[in-house]
């Protein structure tokens, strides 16, 4: 029944348009806002990988390296373009090797596709540039920020960089990337209402919060995913603190008998009792913290609506319990088949596997149709929309295969992994611990460490030419006062704190920080004002 459900993905992937220049049937130039930049292409990538498709994949790398182009008239969301594009293309890039592909020399510290990677991360570098540091929403990727662009970005648009940019940073020896996703992160935490929630929008140029509704469903989601993930995966304590702060409030404030509804951020009143199907993996993220006694009571909640509709409705009024008018649908989202995976993995317990049953079922009775698998416009009546997410292929096909796959590699508990030589020293790679994105594409934390003795020899040369011109400069002013300066003293840190002012209000002391874009080895085009919503739907 799976096999069914996931032959169709190498026949989507064939057919579909790959260049945004590539002339259309009748000759004529295509709308390049149509092709965009191969997205579902990128999204998908990895997915064939884990089912077992490695030629495929292998093709589909040869087509991504000689058909994308990110100089393309088309307005991007620095969110999605991030989860999805960027995502995509380290998790592709740190798996080529794996799927065959002869990788070029100093792997998985360069190649093709980590260069495409850091092309389009570069894009979404100027949104921000801005005083708080949060970015914008959306950039066009030719042209740059829209004069009319909105201050106006969710939370999780603001929080969902720390996986993908850390990583681009550790395997370039950048750390331009990281330090924005850092300073974007600390923002949010300092912005968090007295009684410790967040807001769903804010205001990135004054700080100020739009929209107040605190919860972990839309909008927010992500963020709280982010500081978990980012914890684990940069071994950073400081961002688990700050979720375990989080969670407390959560729990006090939005939790209702194993429901988390929605509630006002400055007094946690009730705003909104409704369960949101994106709200499904949050019972994934509590396994990971080791919270597997909430996380199942919470899913078995959001499994009975999934029983009662063969599907999770976008929205869901718990109290009446039935869809909310406008938010019957069901796009095929995986978030309660992704806590399904995790809380498996962690538990055994065979109700799980029950969800991905009925997932399949409902899945192939109601949404397959002749060309893939159709969002679910109505899920009272089943009726479909003609549309498919590119996240079907990337999250939801690959959860629901390895929640019944629990030999594939991604599941590795480290009894086998690969040596890789590198330039820079032995690497190990695939022992597994991968860190899904939340766009499921999975990260071998194993890679970080890869290319770290070339950015500390760079860091070590550019302390170097400090002491020399330190030197210089003391020798000069002994030669003219015969006064000399005390010892030069290395930096002492990679980031520059993005903590200048306390909870209290008192202005910390400044340090110095390199503007975001003063890195010589940035090409020309990259500083160029851009912004951030990428495909601009709801999901």
């Amino acid at each position: 029944m799976l096999f069914r459900l996931l032959v169709p993905l190498g026949l989507l992937c064939a057919l579909l348009p790959l260049h945004h220049g590539a002339p259309g049937p009748d000759g004529t130039a295509p709308d390049p806002a149509h092709y965009s930049f191969s997205l579902t292409l990128i999204d998908a990538l990895d997915t064939l990988l884990i089912l077992g498709n490695v030629s495929e994949f292998q093709r589909v790398v040869e087509v991504l390296q000689d058909n994308v182009d990110f100089d393309i008239d088309v307005n991007a969301s620095v969110f999605e373009t991030n989860i999805r594009v960027v995502g995509g293309l380290l998790s592709a890039h740190l798996l080529s090797k794996k799927a065959g592909v002869e990788v070029e020399a100093g792997w998985p510290c360069s190649g093709p596709l980590l260069r495409m990677a850091e092309e389009a991360a570069r894009k979404l570098l100027p949104a921000f540039q801005t005083p708080t540091g949060m970015p914008y929403g959306t950039v066009n990727l030719l042209h740059g920020v829209n004069p009319g662009e909105t201050p106006v970005t969710c939370t999780a648009g603001i929080g969902t960089f720390i996986v993908e940019f850390a990583t681009l940073s550790s395997l370039t020896g950048d750390p331009v990337f990281e330090d924005v996703a850092r300073v974007a992160l600390m923002r949010l935490w300092e912005s968090r209402s007295d009684i410790g929630l967040v807001g769903n929008h804010i205001d990135v140029l004054t700080g100020k919060w739009v929209a107040q509704d605190a919860g972990i469903g839309a909008g927010v989601d992500s963020y709280f995913e982010y500081l978990v993930k980012g914890a684990i995966l940069l071994q950073d304590k400081k961002l688990m603190a700050m979720f375990l702060e989080y969670n407390k409030a959560i729990r006090n404030y939005t939790r209702f008998d194993d429901w988390y509804l929605w509630v006002q951020m400055y007094k946690g009143t009730v705003s909104m009792p409704v369960f949101q199907s994106l709200e499904a993996y949050w019972p994934g993220l509590q396994s990971l913290i080791g919270d597997i006694d909430n996380a199942m009571r919470t899913f078995l909640n959001y499994y009975t609506v999934w029983k009662q509709f063969g599907g999770l409705p976008e929205f869901y009024n718990i109290p009446q319990g039935y869809t909310v008018e406008k938010r019957e649908g069901y796009p095929l989202r995986p978030e309660l088949i992704e806590s399904a995976m995790y809380l498996y993995r962690a538990t055994g317990d065979p109700t799980l596997l029950e969800l991905g049953r009925d997932a399949v079922e409902s899945i192939e009775k109601i949404s397959k149709v002749e060309c893939g698998f159709a969002t679910i416009k109505d899920l009272r009546d089943h009726k479909l929309d003609n549309r498919m997410e590119s996240f079907f292929l990337a999250e939801t096909v690959k959860y629901l295969y390895l929640l019944f796959d629990p030999t594939n590699f991604i599941h590795n508990n480290g009894s086998t992994f690969d040596e890789v030589i590198t330039p820079y020293g032995e690497c190990i790679l695939g022992a597994g611990g991968y860190i899904f994105n939340t766009e499921a594409h999975p990260i071998d934390p194993a890679a970080l460490h890869c290319c770290r003795r070339l950015k500390e020899e760079q860091w070590e040369v550019e302390a170097l030419m400090r002491e020399f011109y330190s030197l210089k400069r003391n020798r000069s002013r002994f030669q003219r006062k015969t006064v000399s300066s005390g010892p030069w003293e290395p930096p002492t840190g990679r980031f520059s704190s993005p903590e200048n002012h306390d909870r209290t209000g008192e202005k910390k002391p400044a340090k110095q920080k390199m503007p975001l874009l003063s890195c010589p080895s940035q090409p020309f085009t990259a500083k160029l004002a851009l912004l951030g919503q990428v495909f601009l739907d709801s999901s």
